[in-house]
């Protein structure tokens, strides 16, 4: 990536965060690439509690009118894509791994180990991940790495509603 495309995509980010944020909405990811006469501005973003059709729209519509008002993008003719976050990408922030409590994820530390569990608890500063039953510490700022880990056959925890499992009905 050039110098200019870096700065451009960081002076977006700085432009659009503010507005967003009315919105509850976190910017993840800016990333311009060329395609063809045009470029392609994907922009993810993420909330506490997970990002809906409808905030992926309202995110479209806030992001559109600041580039509007805003010459960042020049002249050239590009196509704007909102998505969310992705759950392949890496948790570097205290927000992704709170967004991730009770998710599997895999972690590997600065000193190479590395470990699979499930996130209990975290704050800015560490998480308390149960590792094969046994709860672990770890600090945020020793973590090299840490990918949520997708699950397909995970019960359901104790207690919890079966309107919160993602089953069709059989009506």
């Amino acid at each position: 990536m050039s110098a200019r495309q870096a700065e451009t995509q960081a002076q977006i980010e700085a432009e659009i965060a503010d507005p967003l944020g009315v919105h509850g909405l976190d910017v993840e990811a800016v990333e311009i690439t060329p395609a063809g006469k045009r470029r392609v501005l994907r922009i993810a973003v993420d909330k506490d509690g997970g990002v809906t059709m409808d905030d992926v729209a309202e995110a479209t519509r806030t992001i559109d009118g600041v580039l509007e008002a805003s010459d960042v993008m020049g002249e050239m003719p590009y196509t704007l894509e909102v998505t969310s976050r992705g759950v392949d990408r890496p948790l570097t922030l205290p927000r992704h791994w709170r967004r991730n409590v009770d998710r599997l994820v895999k972690v590997t530390m600065g000193d190479g180990s590395s470990f699979t569990g499930r996130i209990l608890v975290t704050d800015d500063v560490g998480a308390t991940v149960e590792v094969s039953g046994v709860e672990r510490t770890v600090r945020l700022d020793e973590v090299d790495k840490a990918l949520v880990q997708i699950e397909f056959n995970r019960k359901p925890v104790a207690g919890a509603d079966a309107g919160d499992i993602d089953e069709e009905d059989d009506a």
